[in-house]
């Protein structure tokens, strides 16, 4: 299923792609204005996400990329927001992805929320206290919040040096990318929805701006992970992901139904952290959380999460099942139904709910394929030789 390619054609294919796309940054676009695609016909994104090194985030991060280089998607930028890490620790992990990747002068990595609009440690006990636990993962919240940069986590191949976040804040820069783009923009959001949530409050006049939001969030016919009901992205901060999810947009969710039915395999984990010929992006692969697993257990899988967004921005035919619902979170801080997503044939009465599309099931194989290829090809810009 590798379909990772080496062929002369290609390779020049790219090498164009991505002279065209440095010359087009060179004429006046900067991160967060577009003009990362040579094409014309990339489809404009923005990346917002509680970032991490090379788990489901940092994947994605190095597939849209990838995407970028081959003129198919235009990155507008990462907005960073708490939750699979403390924001601080979110933020120094994009920007070393967008240097280790050779891209950080062409998407720009911006500052957003440390904390959720209404959900506190407090909140988090008094759940946990009342029988919501599920599988006990609570992100950020697992781990002491970092004060400095010396307090961060060290990133396995170091901190990023050339690469700095954008002055403008990750809620500025949504509002600002949106109202430069009408239309245009789809949202991956692919973390807790506060940043999205505050932008839109700020600039109301956004909403019906936005192309679409394309999310991996919520547990919509199925168990939560982080609590019996609820998907971890969504009960870190539930008010802002009801506020989202009633917002009058083209949404899309790929919930727990659908991860939980795409795993990666002893085989698929291989092909990435062990490919014929390694790159800065699959050595820092086989160092993440899952990988001593898959180096000790053969039978050992762990779901694929955040990367399906952008396989269904792509084609949307990657999705075999889907259903159309109105989707709503519960939020309830310290209740332990809070964060818990609900679908609905037909809307409760004065709620006001927008039927969305909610993924069921994955055309896993395709998906595969594409997964492998993009995690596993050459960096998409040659990086400079450091002393």
């Amino acid at each position: 299923m590798n379909r990772r390619i080496q062929r002369r054609g290609w390779i020049a294919a790219t090498l164009l792609a991505v002279v065209l796309s440095a010359c087009s940054s060179g004429m006046g676009h900067g991160p967060g204005l577009g003009g990362g695609s040579s094409t014309g016909t990339a489809q404009k994104i923005i990346i917002d996400s509680d970032y991490n090194t090379m788990s489901g985030d940092g994947q994605l991060g190095a597939m849209a990329a990838q995407l970028q280089a081959e003129g198919k998607v235009d990155v507008l930028g990462i907005s960073v927001v708490s939750g699979n890490k403390w924001l601080r620790q979110g933020v120094a992990e994009a920007l070393k992805s967008v240097e280790r990747l050779g891209v950080g002068d062409r998407i720009g990595v911006y500052v957003g929320e440390n904390y959720a609009l209404n959900h506190t440690k407090a909140d988090i006990d008094a759940e946990m206290k009342a029988g919501a636990g599920g599988d006990g993962y609570l992100g950020a919240w697992s781990s002491p919040e970092p004060k400095s940069d010396a307090d961060l986590v060290p990133i396995p191949d170091g901190f990023a040096t050339r690469t700095k976040a954008q002055a403008k804040g990750a809620v500025d820069f949504l509002i600002d990318a949106i109202k430069a783009n009408p239309k245009q923009v789809s949202i991956l959001a692919i973390g807790p929805l506060t940043n999205i949530a505050l932008a839109a409050k700020r600039a109301p006049e956004i909403v019906p701006l936005i192309k679409e939001i394309i999310y991996m969030g919520g547990a919509v016919h199925v168990a939560g992970n982080t609590t019996k009901t609820a998907e971890f992205n969504w009960w870190f901060d539930p008010d802002a992901a009801q506020y989202v999810v009633r917002l009058p947009i083209p949404q899309v969710v790929l919930p727990l139904d659908v991860t939980d039915t795409v795993l990666m395999t002893k085989a698929i984990y291989d092909k990435i952290a062990h490919p014929a010929t390694p790159t800065p992006v699959t050595e820092v692969f086989r160092k993440e959380w899952f990988a001593d697993s898959f180096e000790t257990k053969p039978g050992y899988t762990s779901n694929i999460w955040d990367t399906l967004t952008i396989a269904y921005l792509l084609d949307p035919s990657y999705a075999t099942e889907v259903s159309e619902e109105y989707v709503d979170v519960i939020a309830k801080p310290g209740d332990p139904e809070n964060g818990r997503s609900v679908g609905y044939a037909t809307p409760p009465a004065g709620v006001p709910l927008q039927k969305m599309k909610v993924v069921k099931k994955f055309d896993n194989a395709r998906f595969y394929d594409l997964y492998v290829d993009l995690l596993t090809r050459p960096v998409p810009v040659k990086l400079p030789v450091t002393n």
